[in-house]
């Protein structure tokens, strides 16, 4: 089974940037799509990016389209986030799931990071 860690989370001004790294231990991140997703305090948890396994394609939500771009460097087994011209509303729970053979912010995720914390400030 594979164990998802992330890292890179912290504290920024809006408009900044950040880079959130998820790294895929034990098997690896072999044939596994990766999703992006959040979670706000008292709101329901949103995808906000996915990739493929290839990393050839992406999908991303409205809310960040053209602010947050997802990118994996398999021999690293590692899939980033790179977060620009944050908001506060950005401010969340970030957490990286995988998927064997599947892909897509729709896909029922069972492998899950433990989180880390971005909190954007105005």
């Amino acid at each position: 089974q594979v164990q998802l860690v992330e890292s890179g989370g912290g504290l920024v001004q809006a408009g900044g940037s950040l880079t959130l790294s998820c790294v895929g231990s034990t098997l690896g991140l072999t044939h596994h799509g990766v999703g992006w997703f959040r979670q706000a305090p008292g709101k329901e948890r949103e995808s906000v990016a996915a990739i493929t396994w290839s990393g050839r394609t992406t999908e991303y939500a409205d809310s960040v389209k053209g602010r947050f771009t997802i990118s994996r460097d398999n021999a690293k087994n590692m899939v980033n986030l790179q977060m620009s011209s944050l908001k506060p509303e950005d401010t969340a729970v970030y957490y990286c799931a995988a998927i064997y053979a599947d892909w897509g912010l729709r896909a029922q995720y069972n492998i899950w990071g433990q989180g880390t914390q971005v909190t954007v400030s105005s």
